[in-house]
């Protein structure tokens, strides 16, 4: 179940747990209060914590969920599944937090030796080689 806690710093830290391939995954973000995903997130809460609380009727001393919050406990209890992509992201964003690399990778992909840069740079090559070709071929057709 995602949980929450408040810190004095206006930041509110999101646990959600996931299913991913048979083990449970807990994910800890931690935002801003005033963020739009921490907002939703607290909206949530809320809902499930006022359809919790109600009685539900018994016959025979045995308890029959019935109406909307049945419906709502049952979807709610559900595991949110993962997939393979998710995990490895989460991994990688891990890696890169435990190994503290991620202000070197930041500069290194904004340099030259950057794998983004380097692929815009083949590509406008390829686009200029393809113009000299063009104009060649256009200029051995006679008119």
């Amino acid at each position: 179940k995602p949980q929450e806690k408040p810190k004095d710093s206006g930041k509110v830290t999101i646990t959600k747990t996931f299913d991913f391939a048979g083990e449970e995954i807990k994910v800890t973000k931690e935002v801003d209060s005033n963020s739009k995903e921490a907002k939703s997130f607290l909206k949530q809460q809320e809902k499930l914590q006022s359809a919790a609380p109600g009685s539900l009727p018994t016959v025979s001393g045995v308890k029959r969920p019935s109406g909307m919050s049945s419906l709502l406990g049952k979807i709610g209890a559900k595991k949110q599944k993962m997939s393979t992509l998710e995990k490895s992201k989460l991994d990688w964003e891990s890696f890169k937090e435990e190994e503290g690399i991620v202000e070197e990778l930041a500069i290194h992909n904004r340099g030259k030796d950057g794998y983004i840069e380097r692929k815009a740079f083949l590509e406008r090559v390829d686009h200029r080689q393809f113009e000299i070709e063009r104009d060649i071929r256009l200029s051995r057709m006679k008119p």
